[in-house]
């Protein structure tokens, strides 16, 4: 609906940051993911309802940092997401998430994955990925983690 609205305003395709992620998630074959997010517990509890009603997955675990000012997101450091994955992750999670597009964390991308052995997935990561499918672009972005090759 909102992107139909979006693509027809612009006339371009278009996708949002959570349809991004959620297709990312398919895209790499789990079911049972992880949040870690600066939003408060109402936002982060649509994010939860949007990816299990939507693209079927089960949201195990989850954080907020209860943070809803865009600045304030923008100047925290990705040892948040970090700490919050440490606290967060199980065996039964396949996939770490960090919905938040003014949160920095895409560099940290790469050591994350290492780290904990699975993917972990960011808005800004899943939109560029959405992005470059759309475009038909499909090589590999260093750092970028498993999502982007890299």
């Amino acid at each position: 609906k909102c992107t139909g609205m979006m693509t027809a305003g612009a006339g371009v395709p278009s996708v949002t940051s959570a349809q991004a992620i959620g297709q990312a998630v398919q895209f790499l074959g789990a079911k049972r993911i992880a949040l870690a997010t600066p939003y408060s517990p109402d936002a982060i509890g649509r994010a939860k309802r949007c990816y299990e009603t939507k693209y079927g997955l089960e949201v195990v675990a989850m954080e907020g940092f209860d943070v809803n000012d865009s600045y304030a997101i923008g100047q925290m450091g990705p040892e948040h997401a970090h700490d919050a994955f440490k606290r967060i992750d199980t065996p039964e999670v396949e996939v770490l998430v960090v919905p938040g597009g003014n949160f920095p964390t895409m560099p940290s991308i790469a050591a994350w994955e290492q780290e904990f052995g699975k993917p972990v997935i960011t808005t800004n990561q899943a939109a560029l990925w959405a992005m470059r499918r759309i475009m038909k672009m499909d090589d590999k972005v260093p750092g970028g983690g498993r999502l982007l090759g890299g």
